[in-house]
């Protein structure tokens, strides 16, 4: 029986004990090796609602005087002493109609404020803020296009297919870089996200433990947030929850 070419490869490599890589591999290690941020400003103190924190701003590498792509924003809650349990941190997508205008459409806004409040009640801790990442990466104005399609009966996941866009286009190399320049190794993750955990591990940082990240639903998310669960393997724990009964009952 004739083999394909890849699976010919692995058997060739596996009876010779040579290493073999996919251009995928490849690709991964690559984003491991490749500096994807910089720092681009002095840390500074930032009083916030929830508490003090000191705030780092990162940027991609810039080219000259000349700053290309988005500048992202840490928020770090003192350091943790040497034998203490591994801080928490929240890696946060970038959501302005949640995070600036308390859109009901998703629980991003929710989940923001509570990550600022957990840090601070715990003592230690990083908020980082990615910009760039609306709507699980496909943009502001593609996500109000995915919006109307949902106002249509269409839930997040299949009205970003339907738009030629992927489910979830974000990646976390930058995220990872920022931490590491953090001085995190070992984190305790505040996330429902398995692919945060995954996307995370890939670039040597190691996950200590799931801290979830749930908020209460409200009508016009709750089949947003049932759809991250039942379809996007989102860690939520929906069951004997509100129906829907918002406007348009979902969001990105």
């Amino acid at each position: 029986m004739r083999v394909s070419g890849l699976a010919a490869l692995r058997e060739a490599t596996a009876r010779w004990g040579l290493p073999h890589a996919s251009t995928a591999d490849l690709v991964a290690r690559q984003r491991q090796q490749q500096k994807l941020v910089e720092r681009c400003g002095p840390p500074v103190t930032m009083p916030t609602r929830h508490g003090e924190f000191i705030a780092h701003t990162y940027r991609p590498p810039s080219r000259g005087s000349l700053c290309v792509g988005q500048e992202h924003i840490a928020l770090v809650k003192n350091r943790p002493p040497a034998g203490a349990t591994a801080p928490l941190v929240r890696v946060h997508s970038e959501c302005c109609t949640g995070d600036v205008f308390g859109s009901l459409r998703c629980d991003c806004g929710p989940q923001l404020e509570k990550a600022l409040q957990a840090i601070e009640l715990d003592g230690c801790g990083v908020l980082l803020y990615l910009r760039g990442q609306e709507g699980r990466g496909i943009g502001l104005g593609a996500k109000m296009h995915a919006y109307a399609l949902q106002e249509q009966g269409v839930d997040t996941l299949d009205a970003n297919l339907q738009l030629g866009l992927p489910a979830d286009s974000r990646e976390y190399g930058t995220g990872a870089q920022i931490l590491a320049d953090l001085g995190i190794r070992d984190m305790r993750l505040m996330s429902n996200n398995p692919k945060k955990f995954s996307g995370l591990a890939g670039f040597g940082l190691r996950i200590v433990e799931r801290v979830p990240s749930h908020v209460a639903p409200n009508p016009n998310n709750i089949k947003y947030l049932r759809t991250k669960e039942e379809r996007m393997g989102h860690l939520l724990d929906l069951a004997d929850k509100i129906d829907p009964g918002g406007v348009g009952g979902d969001a990105i």
